[in-house]
């Protein structure tokens, strides 16, 4: 092999390599009420050492912009839901994120998550309380 061939094969695996490494279900995700059906937010998932976390990039209802979780307790007690962190330390297991809390910011109470990829562009997330069963289920649509 000569030399433009072994940098032309580390370049190809080197590209490879890196999108290969790349996160999924890091990105922007539109979230769908699974009551309405009605887009509500755009939502940025991010990873930091190792977890994933999720924060509110914009409100889509015009009346509903600037609002603050009413409910919500400690840190996030009557803070803007705009920017505010609602998906909190998910740890991936094989082919989902487990482990970490999801809050809800219309009744301020935070859940038990799990998230899953159903195809490249939706998200399942599901939101419980004790065991996955008991709880209930929106899919997210990523936004390119």
């Amino acid at each position: 092999m000569n030399f433009k061939h072994f940098t032309l094969t580390f370049l190809f695996m080197a590209i490879a390599a890196i999108t290969f490494a790349q996160n999924a279900y890091v990105g922007t995700w539109k979230t769908v009420d699974d009551k309405t059906g009605e887009a509500k937010s755009h939502l940025e998932t991010y990873e930091v050492d190792g977890k994933l976390y999720g924060k509110v990039i914009e409100i889509l209802d015009p009346e509903k912009k600037g609002s603050v979780c009413e409910p919500c307790t400690g840190d996030k007690k009557d803070q803007p839901v705009e920017g505010m962190v609602l998906l909190e330390g998910l740890s991936k297991k094989s082919d989902y994120y487990t482990g970490g809390t999801i809050t809800d910011p219309e009744n301020g109470k935070s859940y038990k998550c799990y998230i899953e990829l159903k195809g490249n562009d939706k998200l399942k997330v599901r939101g419980y309380i004790g065991v996955a069963a008991l709880g209930r289920t929106q899919y997210w649509y990523r936004i390119k």
